[in-house]
């Protein structure tokens, strides 16, 4: 059986797709591609002008819309704006192995930005979301680790830990979010997916030496931003469990065709993952109400 591309794209007429980050990279390729097989596309960018720019690139219907993650007043007025059921929410964005800096609400930039602000407009959005969560995490999981008594790196911060924690809680959070779901008989699934190495420019913003290391690596290893959406298009599309995770079939995961891989055991940790839930609950102020088969959440 030949490899699984963005050609074997089901139609996907009638649906409704939220992508944050859509503007570049992953992002970017993840909502052409599913706005060309016919989805209702809304492409969630912190900056509203490139993410018009973007949306001048694709066919099919796409809106472009304001949001900046590193801010719960951005994600609740995003989540204010929008009409109508979700079929899917692809949480793609991310900020990667940046100097030490804060939210703006007061939490490190790099949990705060993929994990508490995805946090919040996946709770915010739950009730209306039909068919399932697609949270986008990577390999550098396997790196992290959950250090509860100073999740916000108060006490020494490592830029790369940081971000490996922040992939690690990504993948803890579908973990909980599947469980729940399924534990209220909800007709939503959770799951996730890794890019491998891709060349995004996620790379090229770490605004250090580094980001010429890395440049060249992504002009000389990396495989394209089209070949690193697969797996996100394929968790999206696909009849998966839920808590799939969906990555690369290469070597070490780096690149090729998507497949369901596995995960760290401390991604698979059923106590972490109930304590983060609960701190997130704590740090975001929203709570996630599951009852009966219907799913919601306050703030």
């Amino acid at each position: 059986m030949s490899a699984w591309t963005a050609a074997d794209l089901p139609r996907q007429d009638g649906r409704t797709v939220v992508v944050t980050g859509a503007n570049s990279g992953i992002g970017l390729v993840t909502a052409r591609e599913l706005a060309r097989a016919g989805a209702r596309v809304v492409l969630a960018c912190r900056s509203f002008e490139r993410g018009r720019a973007a949306a001048a690139t694709m066919t099919g219907e796409v809106d472009v819309r304001a949001l900046d993650l590193a801010d719960l007043g951005s994600v609740r007025g995003f989540v204010d704006g929008l009409d109508g059921p979700i079929d899917v929410l692809v949480n793609n964005a991310g900020v990667m192995a940046l100097p030490y800096r804060l939210t703006a609400d007061g939490f490190e930039m790099q949990l705060g930005t993929n994990h508490l602000g995805h946090f919040a407009l996946t709770g915010l959005l739950l009730g209306r979301i039909t068919d399932r969560v697609v949270t986008v995490s990577s390999g550098f999981h396997r790196l992290g680790t959950m250090d509860f008594d100073d999740l916000m790196w108060e006490r020494g911060y490592h830029r790369w830990k940081a971000y490996a924690r922040s992939k690690l809680a990504n993948l803890l959070f579908t973990l909980e979010l599947q469980r729940r779901l399924a534990a209220a008989d909800a007709p939503v699934r959770a799951v996730a997916a890794h890019p491998g190495y891709a060349a995004t420019g996620l790379q090229a913003h770490t605004e250090t030496v580094q980001d010429r290391v890395m440049g060249l690596l992504n002009r000389v290893v990396a495989q394209s931003p089209e070949r690193g959406a697969l797996p996100t298009l394929y968790a999206a599309t696909q009849d998966l469990p839920g808590a799939a995770y969906v990555g690369p079939d290469g070597p070490g995961e780096m690149r090729g065709a998507p497949q369901l891989v596995g995960m760290s055991g401390a991604a698979q940790d059923p106590a972490a993952a109930r304590r983060l839930w609960d701190a997130s609950e704590a740090l975001t102020g929203v709570t996630f109400e599951f009852a009966g088969s219907g799913v919601a959440a306050s703030a």
